[in-house]
């Protein structure tokens, strides 16, 4: 494809720097020095602020070849299955958690995802379904299904009911309706939805803007994934029954770049729905237009919050933005934008099918509705379970996944990927998964990630390890966060600081408060929760390390 083709095809389309870089990415096999500079005039963005978000980007190669090279998930599930033998064997390079940690280990050759336990043994297959139900689903409902991915299996279980139902109700009503439900963001935030989805369709403005957050990129979370892979449709009729009650026009799907099997899955579903009015122009003939573009990101974990998935989608280097003014009142090229992720979006149509009370009462006593938990690491069986929030950790883990590995015991869980940090302790068997009592813990839910670590792991490695993480995707725009990571992975590996436990604790205590009193975003704030809970859970292995005097 010459430069000219790639512009013809993407110059005109909203949001068109990505989907260029990508192109020209495919073509060359990396970024090119010609290749920036061509774009740099086409679309009037300074050389140099281009460059730099290029290099950004983890994916984006400006070395001949780069695309296609081996880059093998160094995640910390991935790690504790020989990641890094594979990544010699294969001299390949290192790649942040890629969303396959019920399925390690995930190795990207060019758009092509192989997995397996050992360079020798790797092998393209397909995201693993969620394991058979337990009790009344929400998103899982009819997941399991044969055809479900295409519109016609979708439309043979409930699908696009929940649309036809939001249709036959003012954009009020489904805002009422969508409030009442208490369905609230399965991202991290938990925000109510129908409060968001109301706030942008009171902003001032005729242009609004619909945008789904796959930008699944915290370690342990791979929900998303198995959703867009098995149901894509419920994504797209969730996104366009926003659109109603919004009034948007313009709809976005932000995909992490480590996903390029659910790129395909959600085109091929995309065109499916255009094709039968269900998105696009004149919607079901209801004089309603929606039109939805996949965006494929590049790799950078800072995406995953919405203001900086805002400005990559603008073509901007992806730093978070000031807030406020909040996406709801100004959001992608300043329209009123509702961020929400994948799993929100999909809970949406069944809630319009089936009613509001109907999903309030899938939750445990006052909680609301069900959570998708991504559960992975030293458990028998990993993968999606879809539970009642308010459910206890101690059901999931031993009940629902079979417990710990033969001969072991379990030590610790991570909450929310990485950024709620460790439960161990007795808290093991104590803990709902719910918010309230989760945050009462000094940790919170989030998007539902749940690494799980027995007996046999060494905690302050693993600590060390998740701090490095933040450290390396830290965005460097404040210095409390781009600082702060660095000093604690330091201090956990040893390589600084104080030599006594106590003054350690102190100094690392007090870092960790600095950092979540100043820092921008979500990830300074999260980060330190790592060495908290450590604290918290784990002085007797510090203690080992560094003493007690």
């Amino acid at each position: 494809m010459h430069d000219e083709d790639i512009f013809a095809r993407y110059e005109d389309e909203p949001a068109p720097l990505l989907p260029i870089l990508h192109a020209f990415h495919e073509r060359d096999g990396h970024v090119s020095d010609a290749a920036i500079l061509a774009i740099s005039e086409r679309l009037r963005i300074p050389k140099a602020d281009l460059f730099g978000t290029v290099t950004f980007y983890h994916h984006l190669s400006r070395t001949p070849g780069g695309q296609a090279r081996p880059r093998v998930c160094d995640g910390p599930v991935c790690c504790l299955r020989g990641a890094e033998t594979m990544r010699a064997a294969l001299d390949g390079e290192a790649m942040p958690c890629s969303g396959r940690c019920d399925d390690p280990v995930p190795v990207l050759f060019g758009n092509v995802t192989k997995v397996g336990p050992s360079n020798n043994a790797l092998e393209a297959r397909s995201s693993p379904l969620p394991p058979p139900a337990r009790g009344t689903e929400c998103v899982f409902a009819h997941i399991r299904e044969p055809g479900r991915a295409t519109l016609d299996g979708y439309r043979r279980t409930d699908g696009y009911k929940g649309l036809e139902a939001a249709l036959k109700l003012s954009p009020d009503a489904v805002l009422d309706l969508v409030n009442q439900s208490g369905l609230a963001g399965r991202g991290g935030a938990g925000f109510p939805t129908g409060r968001k989805w109301r706030a942008v369709r009171e902003a001032e403005g005729a242009r609004k803007t619909i945008v789904c957050n796959a930008d699944e990129g915290e370690p342990g979370c791979f929900k998303d994934r198995a959703l867009m892979d098995h149901d894509p449709h419920a994504l797209i009729e969730g996104m366009v029954i926003a659109a109603y009650a919004t009034g948007a026009q313009l709809g976005f799907i932000y995909l992490r770049y480590e996903y390029p099997e659910t790129l395909q899955v959600l085109e091929r579903a995309l065109r499916q729905a255009r094709d039968m009015g269900l998105c696009g122009d004149d919607i079901l003939n209801q004089n309603f237009d929606f039109h939805i573009y996949v965006r494929r990101g590049a790799g950078a974990y800072i995406c995953g919050e919405e203001t900086s998935l805002l400005n990559s989608l603008e073509g901007k280097h992806p730093f978070p933005r000031n807030r406020p003014p909040y996406p709801v009142t100004s959001g992608f090229e300043e329209t009123p934008t509702a961020v929400n992720n994948v799993e929100t979006l999909c809970s949406v149509p069944p809630i319009l099918h089936r009613g509001a009370e109907w999903y309030r009462g899938l939750g445990h006593g006052e909680h609301a509705g069900t959570k998708v938990i991504s559960l992975s690491g030293d458990v028998q069986r990993p993968g999606n379970y879809e539970v009642p929030i308010g459910m206890s950790l101690r059901t999931l883990l031993h009940e629902w996944a079979g417990g710990p590995r033969p001969g072991r015991t379990f030590k610790a869980v991570t909450m929310a990927g990485l950024s709620g940090g460790f439960i161990g302790g007795k808290d093991l068997d104590e803990v709902t998964l719910d918010e309230p009592c989760l945050r009462s813990k000094g940790s919170f839910l989030g998007a539902g990630g749940v690494m799980v670590f027995d007996d046999s792991r060494d905690m302050v490695e693993t600590a060390r390890q998740a701090m490095s993480f933040f450290a390396h995707e830290s965005c460097g725009k404040c210095f409390p966060c781009r600082i702060g990571t660095q000093r604690l992975t330091e201090r956990l590996a040893g390589d600084a600081g104080p030599r006594s436990l106590p003054q350690w604790t102190e100094e690392v205590s007090d870092i960790g408060a600095t950092m979540k009193a100043t820092s921008a975003c979500g990830l300074g704030v999260a980060a330190p929760l790592v060495t908290d809970s450590l604290i918290r859970y784990f002085g007797d292995e510090l203690e080992a390390k560094w003493g007690a005097s």
